[in-house]
């Protein structure tokens, strides 16, 4: 990078944000409808914010694994810089102790101490008796307490025990003097003072608590519970602080505690001390681990764990430290016996260590033992289990920091010299310092997440110097370095038997600090850190707090006071963030490019894009100083963010695209290596996001209800950080495009170049999308609070409340689940409005302002779709009424897709209330096509419905909305009957009842969804109205009655619809369809039908569509099925009585009665088996059956069945005739079932076996009476007569033949000569019969007397008549 170009784009200068509202107006997004979200992008969006989480977590070591690599059981370590853009402290500001005090230093004999007490940000200030508490915030307020005459010698403040003062007393201070001990209550409020800087304001209450001491105490701490601890300055034993809310009868209010000699002894401290050269120097509190530890005069560490009430237990003392360390770092200079010397303890938070790294002891002379819990691998028992301790694990040292033996004096460093960059600068150790400075006489320490600030005597009168250390991130953190620093070896290493470090890849780094010598003026007589407002915990992966890098651009720097005789040094931390500011201003001013390039060398391309981009967009956390309670944005000039920005684009180079090849195969697939821009991108978002991110939206709040689990000035300063990104980001969209003169590459990686920056711009424009999302639903948040979230939550529904409670920030912002419950809640604020009687404009406008994604204009839509019913039902004016229902259906339509099934259905309520025909039938209408855009639940019922079919979900829906409207035509029905029946009753309706009912239905009927249609049909029929349905005959009739599946009423309507439509000829074929089908209809009904579907074919006009061969084809099929039919019913009548026969046989006949059987089904599973002889001549009478085998065995049948046995001839006639006559006068002429010459023959043969008891001529008759013409029977007798077949071939049987023709021709003559005589007289055979009559005549027998006569008779007849 040998220069930097501004880009030719004017930079504007981000204005400052200030109140919440003001983001708000700045963040008028362009509004979107919820629908168009992409869910898939901004998950993957959100998945990469997770992987930066992940890698967060990872890229710095934790310190524990840093101090146990292997061979490194000590470490000296460290990054020793001139007074450069390095510099890891610097001294803010200095606040002198105020002039009011100096009065009271008005004689040389006074006793003054002084401390600090940063919880209650005082310094507090004794005079002899006299407490001053100093207001180092306000600068120059003080307040004092006097009421004691004792000399102060040392106060601390401590947490109060629950229960004992009143709820405003928030603290206790703890003052001491050489004779007593004395509570005092402290209440503190929050006020905002100059600067709008915030401040403590306190109130102090006399608790008449105090307790007389024979000895002076000192190093008092509290615990979480309230408990005091504190040591004896002259004895140096452990005292415990009790005090109650009254006297009890065994323990005073207020009293003092001796655990190094036990209880009893308590009383006398002074005669029983422990050993003076090992007694207790100093108390440290661990509140988080409910311990606390004491270090004594000789260098032994003991641990205590509060227990029961006045009780502690002595967990372990570890006295010989000196020569563990000299183990651990054997021949040290450091290390001596004189200048082994303890001087304070610090604490790690459980949460900076997961390794469990839990105390720090510092010398004298810089050194740093750091002590863990014991674990296996070291541990030998030699103290009380864990279990005994109650948790609180034995200690053991694991590591031995040194102290720096490269030091730079502050001379040195306040009058720097760079030295000039050439390549080789970086690479070469730093030259030895002329002055190295050794540390020896450090009297105090600090320690915060890492950082250590240890004071001492500087060389010079009323000057300190103080040591400051912190962890070098860049030697220290996996950054993504294309060539990391090298690790600078001190000279004196190899003397502290620790250069063994191991150098494979995956080696766990060694801890390196940054070291830093600053001179402050004065004695230093206490140090404490800032409070900075805690962060709260989040669910998100946790960057460890050494991690620096993740939090600077989220939480304000750390701070260091230093109190001295001359007053409050302020030293802050430098972050990364602020070497950077530092190295840009250095390009910007002097043109000098190397530190700029050695900082992206040393923090790695990503790390610095991510900073450079939160540098050039602004943050409320740049500024290294206290971040002003408004939070305001913080922006570098104009001129620093155009470098900031250039070298964003610079050092973010390209996406790389990688081929991955599947080997034995053509298949490759590839990924983009996103460019540095995209990464800084992602990082920083991620960074700003994840105190909200993975955290649960809400958390239980007041009873029964739920409230915001995020804080609104945290929502707030994280939007106005996410804001100035994306206005950014907005200004400069070229920030993550290829520069025009950057493709003038070989031709061949041209293809994959651009899948690279098309995969990197994809991803880009997810994480913008997100990005804005974002922005919105924090806005959402605020605005949901303002109206009061846990209240709006409970008044969701069950499944809605749970959806919330369980939904994370991600969620609300990436799921659909989010949406939905976005939308529910949106809702529940519109009801409330609406309930109110507000207009839903305002809400609805700021709504789509601050968070358009959450509240699309769909939303909008509804909510004023809504607003418009609620005019409706307010107004008096009828046609306003209308206009205000009709805006409202208008926009209910428009927003259709939007609507769930409840809001329909209570919408439709409110139109039947107001007799609303048009919104009533229409909204339900217009929803089901948007509950189916794409028609796949119409396709569904087209196809019939098939099971397990995935589109049944969208016909259901379609179905529930048509029910709305079936109900609306039901509430419209009710009325116009109740207004019929009580006419000139007053209503809310617009029109008359039965008007508006009328017109309901014709809005139904105009529909052109079939479906629809469909189920309204359905639903008329049920109600009987088919006949007015028919008379209709609406569009989608015919196809409704057809359509599948079908049923006896619909096709009963659909032939009477044929009929009325003047097709009978489809009548007739729906008829036939519905006589045959395989419902349960009785036999009779079939017959009906094929009885009309026969009537109806036959009245199908010729000329019709050209059918005329087709239709009479199908009505000969027709009237052959009716005749089969026929047959059955007549076979099944004839059955009927067995129809509860048992069995097979019952079953049968009742199978008869439910469907049309074919012929020869009848034939043989009925008339053959049941013997069924008359069944069987009409089965072959109707089928036309010839077959003289079949036939002539069952007339035998018929004729044995007549004869009985024993009775006489005349009774056998009788009854032959009473069998033979029906079935004559039925079957003939069919010779199929009615075969003349073999019945004749069957008469001719029980004639002549009875010819003595039968009258002459009885065969004919009863031929003639079966309606046999006298011509047929006279041809059958003749055939006989000359057959001389026996019978007939014995004269006998002539003659008795002779005499039956005799009597037929006499019959035949007399009856052609009757008038209106069956036989006409032209017809008569006159020339045939007289020939025959002179042949029979000729032929007759000589006994035949009778006979002769007859045919005489005859022949003078002919003669006479014709």
């Amino acid at each position: 990078m040998a220069a930097l170009p501004p880009f030719s784009t004017s930079y504007r200068q981000q204005p400052n944000i200030g109140t919440p509202s003001s983001v708000f107006r700045q963040n008028q997004t362009q509004a979107r409808p919820a629908s168009a979200l992409d869910l898939p992008g901004l998950q993957s969006a959100s998945r990469v914010l997770h992987d930066q989480f992940m890698k967060d977590a990872q890229i710095i070591p934790d310190i524990g694994d840093m101090l146990t690599t292997p061979g490194g059981q000590s470490s000296a370590l460290y990054s020793v810089f001139p007074d450069d853009y390095r510099a890891p402290f610097q001294k803010r500001r200095l606040v002198g102790i105020p002039e009011a005090l100096f009065q009271y230093y008005n004689t040389t004999n006074v006793t003054s101490h002084m401390g600090l007490i940063p919880e209650i940000e005082r310094v507090w200030i004794s005079i002899d008796h006299k407490l001053f508490l100093w207001d180092y915030i306000e600068g120059q307020d003080i307040s004092s307490f006097v009421d004691q005459p004792d000399v102060i010698t040392h106060v601390a403040v401590v947490k109060p025990r629950v229960g004992v003062f009143v709820d405003e007393i928030t603290s206790v201070m703890v003052i001491c003097t050489p004779v007593s001990v004395l509570l005092i209550g402290l209440s503190m409020s929050t006020v905002l003072g100059a600067n709008n800087r915030s401040r403590k304001e306190i109130k102090m209450y006399a608790t008449d608590m105090t307790v007389s001491t024979d000895i002076e105490m000192t190093s008092v701490v509290g615990m979480s519970d309230g408990r005091i601890f504190m040591c004896g300055s002259q004895d140096g034993c452990l005292y415990e602080l009790h005090y109650q809310q009254s006297e009890s009868w065994f323990s005073k209010r207020v009293h003092i505690v001796n655990h190094s000699v036990g209880s009893v002894q308590s009383l006398f401290p002074r005669f029983t001390s422990p050993k003076s050269e090992d007694r207790i120097v100093a108390v440290v509190s661990d509140p988080k681990r409910n311990s606390f530890y004491t270090l004594s005069a000789r260098n032994s560490i003991s641990i205590y764990q509060a227990s029961s009430e006045k009780a502690v237990h002595h967990v372990q003392t570890m006295s010989n430290l000196y020569k563990s360390a000299q183990e651990k770092a054997p021949g040290s200079p450091a290390l001596t016996p004189s200048n082994f010397q303890i001087i304070a303890l610090h604490v790690l938070d459980p949460g900076e260590s997961r390794t469990g790294v839990q105390l720090i002891a510092i010398t004298m002379n810089g050194v740093r033992l750091y002590l863990s819990p014991s674990t296996s691998a070291y541990s030998f028992s030699y103290a009380p289990t864990p279990s005994a301790a109650g948790g609180v694990r034995p200690l053991q040292l694991i590591h031995v920091r040194l102290p720096p033996p490269n030091l730079l004096h502050p001379d040195e460093q306040s009058s720097p010299h760079r030295p000039a960059y050439n390549s080789s600068t970086r690479t070469s150790p730093p030259q030895p310092p002329s002055r190295p400075f050794i540390v020896s006489g450090l009297e105090n320490s600090c320690y915060l997440d890492g950082l250590m600030v240890s004071a001492q005597p500087g060389d010079t009168d009323g000057t300190d110097f103080l040591l400051c250390t912190a962890p070098d991130l860049t030697r220290i953190g996996l950054l993504g370095q294309l060539n990391p620093p090298s690790q600078q070896q001190p000279s004196q290493q190899s003397v502290y038997g620790s250069s063994s470090y191991g150098t494979g890849a995956n080696q766990r780094p060694p801890l390196t600090e940054y070291a830093t010598l600053l001179a402050i003026p004065g004695r230093t007589w206490s140090m404490a850190t800032v409070p900075r407002e805690s962060t709260p915990g989040s669910v998100a992966p946790s960057p460890p707090v050494t991690n620096e890098l993740a939090t600077q651009f989220s939480e304000p720097s750390r701070q260091f006071m230093i109190l001295t005789n001359v007053g409050l040094t302020f030293l802050i931390k430098r972050r990364a963030l602020d070497y950077l500011k530092a190295v840009i201003e250095e390009v910007q001013t002097e043109g000098v490019v190397q530190p700029i390039i050695e900082f992206r060398d040393s923090f790695g391309r990503d790390q610095t894009c991510a900073m450079l981009l939160g540098l050039a967009s602004g943050n409320t956390f740049l500024d290294a100083g206290e971040p002003s309670t408004s939070g305001t944005l913080c922006t570098i000039s104009p001129d620093i963010a155009n470098v900031a920005k250039q070298a964003f684009y610079d050092f973010g180079e390209r996406p790389i695209w990688t081929e991955r090849v599947t080997y034995g195969t053509s298949d490759s697939s590839g990924s983009a290596i996103f460019s540095g821009r995209r990464e800084g991108f992602a990082m920083y978002f991620a960074r700003l996001v994840r105190p909200l991110w993975k955290d649960k939206l809400t958390k239980p709040g007041p009873p029964g209800l739920q409230q915001s689990n995020f804080e609104d000035n945290l929502l707030v300063t994280v939007q106005k950080n996410l804001f100035a990104l994306k206005e950014f980001l907005d200004k400069n969209p070229h920030l993550f495009h290829s520069a025009p003169g950057e493709h003038s590459v070989s031709r061949t990686s041209s293809g994959n170049e651009q899948e690279a920056w098309k995969a990197e711009q994809n991803s880009v424009s997810q994480l913008q999308a997100l990005l804005s999302r974002t922005i919105e639903a924090i806005s959402f948040i605020l605005l949901l609070n303002d109206y009061r979230l846990g209240e709006l939550t409970a008044q969701c529904d069950a499944d809605t409340q749970k959806l919330i409670t369980s939904m994370t920030f991600e969620d609300l912002i990436t799921s659909q689940n989010g949406v939905i419950a976005a939308r529910a809640l949106v809702n529940v604020v519109i009801d409330q409005q609406i309930g109110q009687q507000i207009s839903v404009d305002t809400i609805s406008e700021v709504l789509q302002q601050r968070c358009g994604s959450f509240c699309s204009t769909d939303d909008v839509m509804l909510y004023k779709a809504r607003e418009s019913v609620r005019k409706a039902m307010e107004s008096r004016n009828p046609s306003e009424r209308h206009n205000w229902l009709g805006e409202s259906l208008r926009l209910f339509t428009k927003g259709a897709r939007m609507l769930d099934f409840d809001k329909i259905r209570e919408v439709c309520g409110e139109y039947q209330q107001l007799g609303y025909a048009k919104g009533a039938v229409e909204l339900p209408l217009s929803c089901a096509q948007a509950l189916d855009p794409d028609n796949l639940g119409l396709e569904y019922w087209y196809a019939a419905c098939p099971p397990n079919d995935t589109r049944k979900e969208y016909c259901d829906k379609r179905l529930k909305c048509y029910d709305l409207v079936l109900h609306s035509l039901s509430v419209f029905e009710e009325k116009a009957s109740q207004s019929a029946s009580v006419k000139g009753s007053a209503s809310n309706a617009i029109d008359d009842p039965e008007a508006v009912r009328s017109h309901a239905y014709d809005l139904a009927f105009s529909s052109e969804d079939e479906m629809f249609h469909s189920t309204l049909y359905d639903w008329l029929i049920n109600r009987g109205l088919a006949d007015e349905l028919l008379a209709m005959r609406p569009p989608f009739l015919e196809a409704h009655l057809k359509r599948e599946p079908i049923t006896v009423p619909k096709y009963q309507l659909l032939w009477q619809f044929y009929v009325k439509d003047g097709q009978p000829l489809r009548a007739a074929e729906i008829l036939a369809v519905l006589a045959e089908s395989d419902t349960d209809l009785p036999l009779d009904k079939r017959l009906e039908y094929l009885t009309l579907a026969v009537a109806n074919a036959k009245s199908h006009p010729v000329t019709i569509g050209g059918r005329h061969e087709t239709a009479i084809s199908f009505l000969t099929n027709l009237e052959e099925k009716l005749d089969v039919a026929q047959v059955q019913l007549e076979v099944y009548n004839a059955l009927l009585p067995h129809m509860t026969d048992p069995g097979e046989a019952g079953e049968k006949i009742k199978y008869l009665s439910k469907t049309l059987l074919t012929m020869s089904e009848l034939y043989q599973v009925y008339a053959e088996p049941f013997d069924l002889p008359v069944m069987k001549l009409l089965i072959l009478h109707v089928s036309d059956h010839h077959d003289e085998h079949v036939v002539r065995p069952i007339w035998d049948r018929i004729f044995d069945d007549a004869i009985e046995k024993g009775a006489d001839a005349q009774t056998n006639a009788d009854h032959i005739i009473a069998s033979v006559v029906p079935l004559g006068k039925r079957f003939y002429p069919s010779e199929s079932a009615f075969p003349l010459k073999y019945i004749a023959s069957l008469l001719v043969k029980f004639a002549l076996k009875n010819r003595t008891q039968l009258p002459n001529g009885w065969t004919p008759r009863v031929l003639v009476q079966c309606g046999v013409p006298y011509a047929d029977i006279w041809d059958v007798l003749h055939e006989m007569y000359e057959s001389q077949i026996p019978p007939f071939n014995t004269q006998s049987g002539v003659q008795v033949v002779s005499a039956d023709i005799a009597i037929l021709l006499n019959d035949w003559l007399e009856e052609a000569k009757r008038p209106q005589s069956s036989v006409p007289r032209g017809e008569f055979p006159v020339g045939r019969i007289d020939l025959a009559v002179g042949q029979y005549l000729a032929e007759l027998g000589a006994n035949q007397a009778e006979t002769k006569a007859i045919y005489e008779g005859i022949k003078r007849q002919l003669r006479r008549n014709w």
